[in-house]
């Protein structure tokens, strides 16, 4: 493969990326720190090559703008889809990241093949990723609604949600997409089910078989993880000791209040199964249009330009 050197290190981002998206599949967590290296070898880069390009006439500014680009449209924007909801927290860093990374169109040589096949009018590379990364993420919607159909579940949230077994909720990513009084937009996240019946020391398949344990007189004296502290109830307006649950953590446990909480667990308890929108592990998408990025180029400009929607 031909590449100039900075080109070759941004490289080292592609198994970094690779080994965040499996973790992002089997846990939905990926730690801070991976993420900081690869900033600084961006940063690094960017002014390797900004002074190569002061010696070049005619480049410096274009670079520049690219750069500045990406920066300034491309970070804000990733931690804009953060603020609203639509990325988690390591999906809006890993935009960032590759922001820095990449904010000009590599040049790769390799089998006779200048890659990426098709670049943009504009040039800015890590836009290219990002629209890659939601053209992909956009279709997880439509194979979830086919799956749904082709399994006979036909439901105004099948484009969203798919119906799991209760027994499957503690190894299930994702939030409820109902309570006992139907659909909902903000259904119990399933991290904080797991919180709950780890700090109380219980499986789900207890609190299904014992209604007794929704009195929260039967809350433990000494809570384990996450809270590490006694709690005191006195038994009266807080079934299944979710108030007391949260105050002990200090914590809303990803967005919970006790209403939800009691409002999930009631319905857990009560049903065989139930509807979940699952926790999209958006590195994955990511990681692809990443790879497409590098190998086939910017497929939105690739398809507006076969209809004839990019000017000569």
């Amino acid at each position: 493969m031909d590449a100039s050197i900075p080109d070759l290190l941004r490289l080292l981002v592609v198994p970094a990326l690779g080994w965040a998206a499996v973790r992002d599949v089997r846990t939905r967590r990926v730690p801070n720190g991976l993420w900081r290296p690869l900033v600084l070898l961006g940063a690094v880069l960017v002014v390797w090559e900004g002074y190569a390009a002061l010696g070049t006439p005619y480049a410096f500014q274009p670079f520049a703008v690219r750069v500045a680009f990406s920066l300034l449209f491309v970070v804000p924007l990733a931690y804009a889809f953060w603020y609203v909801g639509g990325f988690g927290g390591a999906d809006a860093r890993a935009f960032m990241t590759l922001a820095v990374l990449y904010p000009t169109y590599p040049a790769y040589e390799l089998l006779g093949y200048s890659l990426p096949l098709v670049d943009t009018n504009l040039g800015v590379f890590s836009l290219t990723i990002l629209t890659n990364t939601v053209l992909l993420g956009l279709a997880y919607p439509l194979a979830l609604g086919a799956r749904n159909a082709l399994v006979g579940e036909f439901s105004v949230v099948m484009f969203v949600g798919r119906r799991v077994p209760v027994a499957a909720l503690p190894d299930t990513h994702g939030s409820l997409l109902e309570t006992s009084d139907g659909f909902t937009r903000d259904g119990l996240d399933l991290d904080a089910l797991r919180m709950y019946l780890r700090w109380r020391g219980l499986a789900l398949a207890d609190l299904r078989e014992n209604p007794d344990l929704r009195d929260p007189e039967t809350l433990p004296d000494d809570p384990n993880d996450p809270t590490g502290g006694a709690v005191v109830t006195d038994g009266s307006g807080d079934p299944w000791g979710a108030a007391a649950f949260l105050e002990d953590i200090d914590s809303s446990a990803y967005g919970t209040t006790p209403a939800a909480l009691r409002e999930g667990l009631d319905l857990v308890v009560d049903r065989d199964d139930v509807w979940v929108t699952p926790g999209v592990p958006f590195i994955v998408p990511l990681f692809v249009g990443l790879l497409l990025a590098l190998t086939f180029g910017d497929l939105l400009f690739w398809a507006m330009d076969a209809v004839g929607l990019v000017p000569a």
